[in-house]
Protein backbone atom coordinates (compact mmCIF):
# COMPACT_ATOMS: atom_id res chain seq x y z
CA UNK A 1 0.00 0.00 0.00
CA UNK A 2 1.21 3.64 -0.92
CA UNK A 3 2.69 5.61 1.66
CA UNK A 4 0.68 9.02 2.03
CA UNK A 5 1.56 12.34 3.95
CA UNK A 6 -1.00 14.73 6.21
CA UNK A 7 0.27 18.32 6.82
CA UNK A 8 0.51 18.66 10.62
CA UNK A 9 -2.11 21.71 10.21
CA UNK A 10 -4.52 19.05 9.00
CA UNK A 11 -4.69 16.86 11.73
CA UNK A 12 -7.26 18.80 13.62
CA UNK A 13 -9.35 18.50 10.34
CA UNK A 14 -8.74 14.90 10.17
CA UNK A 15 -9.43 13.92 13.32
CA UNK A 16 -12.69 16.34 13.41
CA UNK A 17 -13.56 13.98 10.37
CA UNK A 18 -13.39 10.84 12.35
CA UNK A 19 -15.15 11.86 15.18
CA UNK A 20 -17.91 12.28 12.62
CA UNK A 21 -18.76 8.59 12.16
CA UNK A 22 -16.71 6.98 14.90
CA UNK A 23 -15.89 7.07 18.90
CA UNK A 24 -12.56 8.50 18.49
CA UNK A 25 -9.90 7.96 21.33
CA UNK A 26 -6.81 9.87 21.24
CA UNK A 27 -4.59 10.99 24.08
CA UNK A 28 -5.23 14.35 26.12
CA UNK A 29 -3.05 16.10 28.46
CA UNK A 30 -5.15 16.48 32.05
CA UNK A 31 -3.65 18.25 35.13
CA UNK A 32 -0.47 17.46 32.87
CA UNK A 33 -0.85 13.94 32.61
CA UNK A 34 -1.69 12.30 29.45
CA UNK A 35 -4.39 10.08 29.50
CA UNK A 36 -6.42 8.50 25.95
CA UNK A 37 -10.15 9.30 26.20
CA UNK A 38 -12.83 9.72 24.03
CA UNK A 39 -13.32 12.82 22.18
CA UNK A 40 -15.86 14.58 20.25
CA UNK A 41 -13.21 16.29 17.81
CA UNK A 42 -9.64 17.32 17.47
CA UNK A 43 -10.20 20.15 19.67
CA UNK A 44 -7.42 19.23 23.18
CA UNK A 45 -5.69 16.71 21.47
CA UNK A 46 -1.68 16.28 22.05
CA UNK A 47 0.62 14.00 19.99
CA UNK A 48 3.69 15.49 21.22
CA UNK A 49 3.69 13.24 24.55
CA UNK A 50 6.26 10.48 24.91
CA UNK A 51 3.71 7.80 26.19
CA UNK A 52 0.86 7.67 28.14
CA UNK A 53 0.35 7.31 31.96
CA UNK A 54 -1.70 4.31 31.50
CA UNK A 55 -2.03 1.94 28.32
CA UNK A 56 -5.31 2.00 25.82
CA UNK A 57 -5.95 -1.44 27.22
CA UNK A 58 -8.77 -0.10 28.85
CA UNK A 59 -10.61 0.58 25.69
CA UNK A 60 -10.06 -3.48 24.77
CA UNK A 61 -10.32 -4.93 28.39
CA UNK A 62 -11.63 -2.44 30.66
CA UNK A 63 -11.01 -2.09 34.38
CA UNK A 64 -14.71 -3.05 35.05
CA UNK A 65 -16.74 -4.24 32.51
CA UNK A 66 -20.75 -5.59 32.70
CA UNK A 67 -21.23 -8.72 30.92
CA UNK A 68 -25.09 -9.07 31.05
CA UNK A 69 -28.30 -7.98 33.18
CA UNK A 70 -30.39 -11.13 34.05
CA UNK A 71 -33.82 -11.54 35.77
CA UNK A 72 -34.58 -14.51 38.17
CA UNK A 73 -38.48 -13.71 38.40
CA UNK A 74 -38.76 -14.35 34.83
CA UNK A 75 -39.41 -18.40 34.53
CA UNK A 76 -36.64 -18.41 31.73
CA UNK A 77 -34.34 -16.33 34.09
CA UNK A 78 -34.28 -14.34 30.65
CA UNK A 79 -30.22 -12.95 30.31
CA UNK A 80 -29.91 -9.60 28.29
CA UNK A 81 -26.42 -9.18 26.54
CA UNK A 82 -24.82 -5.71 27.09
CA UNK A 83 -24.64 -3.54 23.94
CA UNK A 84 -21.43 -3.75 21.99
CA UNK A 85 -19.42 -0.91 20.79
CA UNK A 86 -19.89 1.21 18.12
CA UNK A 87 -16.87 1.79 15.26
CA UNK A 88 -14.13 3.34 16.56
CA UNK A 89 -10.68 4.55 16.13
CA UNK A 90 -7.64 4.37 18.23
CA UNK A 91 -5.72 7.34 17.34
CA UNK A 92 -1.78 8.45 18.71
CA UNK A 93 -1.13 5.20 20.03
CA UNK A 94 2.71 4.23 20.62
CA UNK A 95 4.12 1.29 19.21
CA UNK A 96 4.80 -0.68 22.84
CA UNK A 97 1.01 -0.13 23.30
CA UNK A 98 0.34 -1.37 20.46
CA UNK A 99 2.14 -4.87 20.45
CA UNK A 100 0.72 -5.10 23.88
CA UNK A 101 -2.66 -5.34 22.04
CA UNK A 102 -1.42 -8.04 19.83
CA UNK A 103 -0.10 -9.89 23.13
CA UNK A 104 -3.66 -9.62 24.52
CA UNK A 105 -5.03 -11.59 21.03
CA UNK A 106 -2.91 -14.36 22.13
CA UNK A 107 -4.99 -14.62 25.19
CA UNK A 108 -8.76 -13.38 24.55
CA UNK A 109 -8.52 -14.94 20.19
CA UNK A 110 -7.06 -18.17 21.12
CA UNK A 111 -8.51 -21.53 22.22
CA UNK A 112 -11.02 -19.67 24.46
CA UNK A 113 -12.89 -16.84 22.25
CA UNK A 114 -13.86 -13.91 24.25
CA UNK A 115 -16.50 -12.01 22.61
CA UNK A 116 -16.31 -8.90 24.87
CA UNK A 117 -12.78 -8.16 23.72
CA UNK A 118 -13.13 -9.56 20.40
CA UNK A 119 -15.82 -6.76 19.72
CA UNK A 120 -14.00 -3.87 20.47
CA UNK A 121 -11.14 -5.38 18.88
CA UNK A 122 -12.94 -5.78 15.40
CA UNK A 123 -14.67 -2.69 15.44
CA UNK A 124 -11.64 -0.33 16.25
CA UNK A 125 -9.16 1.06 13.90
CA UNK A 126 -5.79 1.64 15.21
CA UNK A 127 -3.69 4.73 14.09
CA UNK A 128 -0.06 4.37 15.15
CA UNK A 129 2.58 6.73 16.23
CA UNK A 130 6.33 6.71 16.15
CA UNK A 131 8.36 7.38 18.63
CA UNK A 132 10.63 10.29 17.71
CA UNK A 133 11.96 10.53 21.38
CA UNK A 134 12.18 7.72 24.58
CA UNK A 135 11.99 8.23 27.84
CA UNK A 136 14.69 7.03 30.74
CA UNK A 137 12.34 4.11 31.37
CA UNK A 138 11.60 2.76 27.72
CA UNK A 139 13.49 -0.44 26.70
CA UNK A 140 10.96 -1.53 24.34
CA UNK A 141 13.48 -2.69 21.67
CA UNK A 142 14.36 -5.77 24.47
CA UNK A 143 11.36 -7.17 22.95
CA UNK A 144 11.40 -6.64 19.54
CA UNK A 145 9.45 -4.11 19.04
CA UNK A 146 10.90 -0.89 16.99
CA UNK A 147 9.93 2.65 17.94
CA UNK A 148 9.32 3.35 14.27
CA UNK A 149 6.90 0.37 13.59
CA UNK A 150 3.59 -0.94 14.67
CA UNK A 151 2.73 -4.40 13.72
CA UNK A 152 -0.92 -4.71 14.90
CA UNK A 153 -1.51 -0.96 13.74
CA UNK A 154 -3.39 -0.02 10.63
CA UNK A 155 -1.72 3.34 9.74
CA UNK A 156 1.47 4.43 11.10
CA UNK A 157 2.47 7.88 11.34
CA UNK A 158 5.52 9.81 11.88
CA UNK A 159 6.39 12.94 12.90
CA UNK A 160 8.58 14.36 10.17
CA UNK A 161 8.77 18.14 11.32
CA UNK A 162 6.27 20.24 9.10
CA UNK A 163 3.95 16.76 8.46
CA UNK A 164 3.37 13.10 9.19
CA UNK A 165 4.44 10.38 6.95
CA UNK A 166 1.26 7.78 7.16
CA UNK A 167 2.19 4.06 6.16
CA UNK A 168 -1.27 2.81 5.56
CA UNK A 169 -0.68 -0.89 6.96
CA UNK A 170 -3.87 -2.44 6.43
CA UNK A 171 -7.36 -2.36 4.58
CA UNK A 172 -8.98 -0.57 7.47
CA UNK A 173 -6.25 1.52 7.12
CA UNK A 174 -6.85 1.98 3.75
CA UNK A 175 -10.52 2.69 3.94
CA UNK A 176 -9.72 4.91 6.38
CA UNK A 177 -7.28 6.99 4.56
CA UNK A 178 -9.89 6.91 1.55
CA UNK A 179 -12.68 8.52 3.78
CA UNK A 180 -10.52 11.38 4.33
CA UNK A 181 -8.40 11.38 0.76
CA UNK A 182 -8.93 15.40 0.42
CA UNK A 183 -6.78 15.81 3.69
CA UNK A 184 -3.70 13.21 2.28
CA UNK A 185 -1.10 13.64 -0.26
CA UNK A 186 0.76 10.90 -1.33
CA UNK A 187 3.91 10.67 -0.20
CA UNK A 188 6.94 11.79 -1.81
CA UNK A 189 9.56 9.40 -1.80
CA UNK A 190 11.82 10.68 0.60
CA UNK A 191 9.42 9.53 3.99
CA UNK A 192 11.15 6.88 4.57
CA UNK A 193 14.71 8.01 4.98
CA UNK A 194 13.33 11.14 6.75
CA UNK A 195 11.58 8.67 9.31
CA UNK A 196 14.59 6.73 10.41
CA UNK A 197 16.76 9.87 11.24
CA UNK A 198 13.02 11.24 13.24
CA UNK A 199 12.76 7.96 15.13
CA UNK A 200 16.49 7.72 15.56
CA UNK A 201 16.83 9.50 18.97
CA UNK A 202 13.86 6.80 19.96
CA UNK A 203 16.23 3.99 19.84
CA UNK A 204 19.65 5.84 21.23
CA UNK A 205 17.86 6.86 24.46
CA UNK A 206 16.74 3.39 25.38
CA UNK A 207 17.72 1.44 28.28
CA UNK A 208 20.39 -1.41 26.64
CA UNK A 209 18.55 -4.72 27.89
CA UNK A 210 19.07 -8.10 26.74
CA UNK A 211 17.18 -10.99 27.01
CA UNK A 212 19.82 -13.64 25.87
CA UNK A 213 19.46 -16.46 27.85
CA UNK A 214 17.21 -15.32 30.19
CA UNK A 215 13.80 -17.94 29.40
CA UNK A 216 16.13 -20.53 29.54
CA UNK A 217 17.77 -19.59 33.23
CA UNK A 218 13.97 -19.08 34.42
CA UNK A 219 13.07 -22.80 33.65
CA UNK A 220 15.46 -23.95 36.13
CA UNK A 221 15.02 -21.05 38.78
CA UNK A 222 11.56 -21.83 40.41
CA UNK A 223 13.25 -22.94 43.68
CA UNK A 224 16.01 -20.09 43.40
CA UNK A 225 16.17 -18.15 46.30
CA UNK A 226 16.20 -15.01 44.40
CA UNK A 227 12.25 -15.20 45.01
CA UNK A 228 13.44 -14.48 48.45
CA UNK A 229 15.01 -11.58 48.11
CA UNK A 230 13.17 -9.73 45.68
CA UNK A 231 10.11 -10.18 47.22
CA UNK A 232 11.46 -8.11 50.58
CA UNK A 233 10.44 -4.98 48.99
CA UNK A 234 6.95 -6.35 47.26
CA UNK A 235 4.56 -3.85 49.36
CA UNK A 236 1.31 -6.09 47.37
CA UNK A 237 -0.27 -2.51 45.82
CA UNK A 238 -0.78 -4.43 42.50
CA UNK A 239 0.80 -0.99 41.07
CA UNK A 240 2.86 -3.05 38.30
CA UNK A 241 0.02 -4.96 37.05
CA UNK A 242 -2.35 -1.97 36.75
CA UNK A 243 -0.02 0.03 34.55
CA UNK A 244 0.79 -2.80 32.99
CA UNK A 245 -0.30 -3.17 28.82
CA UNK A 246 -0.20 -6.83 28.96
CA UNK A 247 -1.48 -7.56 32.14
CA UNK A 248 -5.09 -8.96 31.73
CA UNK A 249 -6.28 -11.01 34.75
CA UNK A 250 -9.49 -10.77 36.01
CA UNK A 251 -12.53 -11.69 38.32
CA UNK A 252 -16.21 -12.45 37.79
CA UNK A 253 -18.92 -10.74 40.28
CA UNK A 254 -22.64 -10.82 40.23
CA UNK A 255 -24.34 -7.65 41.93
CA UNK A 256 -28.39 -7.63 42.76
CA UNK A 257 -28.66 -5.68 45.52
CA UNK A 258 -31.44 -8.39 47.27
CA UNK A 259 -33.64 -7.90 44.20
CA UNK A 260 -34.56 -10.25 41.36
CA UNK A 261 -32.97 -7.69 38.69
CA UNK A 262 -29.28 -7.86 38.49
CA UNK A 263 -26.10 -8.15 36.64
CA UNK A 264 -22.75 -9.86 36.09
CA UNK A 265 -19.51 -7.62 35.51
CA UNK A 266 -15.41 -8.58 35.35
CA UNK A 267 -13.00 -6.31 36.81
CA UNK A 268 -9.67 -6.12 36.40
CA UNK A 269 -7.27 -8.34 38.92
CA UNK A 270 -3.90 -8.90 40.28
CA UNK A 271 -1.46 -11.53 40.62
CA UNK A 272 0.05 -9.45 43.36
CA UNK A 273 -3.36 -9.64 45.58
CA UNK A 274 -2.94 -11.96 48.50
CA UNK A 275 -6.50 -13.38 47.83
CA UNK A 276 -6.47 -13.92 43.92
CA UNK A 277 -5.55 -17.85 44.37
CA UNK A 278 -7.35 -17.95 47.09
CA UNK A 279 -9.73 -21.13 46.90
CA UNK A 280 -13.33 -21.59 48.29
CA UNK A 281 -12.31 -23.79 50.52
CA UNK A 282 -9.62 -21.48 52.21
CA UNK A 283 -6.42 -23.34 50.72
CA UNK A 284 -3.34 -20.72 49.14
CA UNK A 285 -1.20 -22.03 46.84
CA UNK A 286 0.55 -18.46 46.73
CA UNK A 287 0.56 -17.86 50.38
CA UNK A 288 3.06 -15.52 50.32
CA UNK A 289 4.95 -12.43 48.71
CA UNK A 290 7.57 -14.65 47.32
CA UNK A 291 4.80 -16.69 45.45
CA UNK A 292 3.66 -13.94 43.90
CA UNK A 293 6.61 -12.15 43.01
CA UNK A 294 8.26 -14.74 41.18
CA UNK A 295 4.82 -15.44 39.74
CA UNK A 296 4.89 -11.85 37.78
CA UNK A 297 8.02 -12.61 36.88
CA UNK A 298 7.91 -15.86 35.90
CA UNK A 299 4.49 -15.33 33.80
CA UNK A 300 6.09 -12.23 31.68
CA UNK A 301 9.68 -13.81 31.01
CA UNK A 302 8.49 -17.81 30.71
CA UNK A 303 5.08 -18.71 31.18
CA UNK A 304 3.65 -16.45 28.57
CA UNK A 305 6.53 -17.56 26.18
CA UNK A 306 5.83 -21.51 27.18
CA UNK A 307 2.45 -20.77 25.85
CA UNK A 308 2.36 -17.87 22.88
CA UNK A 309 5.83 -18.32 21.84
CA UNK A 310 6.07 -14.07 22.70
CA UNK A 311 7.24 -12.44 25.92
CA UNK A 312 4.27 -11.11 28.24
CA UNK A 313 6.51 -7.18 28.35
CA UNK A 314 6.38 -5.00 25.84
CA UNK A 315 9.17 -2.50 27.45
CA UNK A 316 7.34 0.44 27.89
CA UNK A 317 8.50 1.43 31.40
CA UNK A 318 5.58 1.96 33.09
CA UNK A 319 6.36 -0.03 36.04
CA UNK A 320 10.10 0.77 36.24
CA UNK A 321 8.49 4.59 36.68
CA UNK A 322 5.21 3.49 39.30
CA UNK A 323 6.51 0.81 41.17
CA UNK A 324 7.07 2.72 44.65
CA UNK A 325 10.03 0.17 45.85
CA UNK A 326 11.98 -0.09 42.50
CA UNK A 327 10.93 -4.11 41.66
CA UNK A 328 10.94 -3.85 38.01
CA UNK A 329 11.24 -6.39 35.03
CA UNK A 330 14.63 -4.91 34.12
CA UNK A 331 16.25 -5.16 36.94
CA UNK A 332 14.80 -8.67 37.30
CA UNK A 333 15.93 -9.40 33.96
CA UNK A 334 19.73 -8.28 34.66
CA UNK A 335 19.66 -10.30 37.71
CA UNK A 336 18.41 -13.20 36.43
CA UNK A 337 21.22 -13.52 33.84
CA UNK A 338 24.11 -12.50 36.77
CA UNK A 339 22.98 -16.00 38.05
CA UNK A 340 25.65 -18.68 37.93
Amino acid sequence: MANKSIKKDQVKNLLDKLAQSNQLIAPIQSEGITLFKPVKSGEGVVLDYQNALVPPKDFFFPQSEKMFTYDISDPSWAITPVEGVPNRVLFGARPCDVKSILLLDKVFDAEFRDDYYLDKRNKTTIVALSCNDARHTCFCSAFGVSPGEAEGADILLTDLGDRYLAEVLTEKGEALVSSCANLFTDDDGKGPAAKEKAIAPAKDKQLQISLEGVKEKLDNMFDHPIWDTESLRCIGCGTCTFFCPTCHCFDIVDFNNQSSVGYRYRCADSCQFANFTRAAGGHQPRPSKKERTRQRFMHKLRYFVDRYGDFGCVGCGRCLEKCPVNLDIAQIINKVKEVD
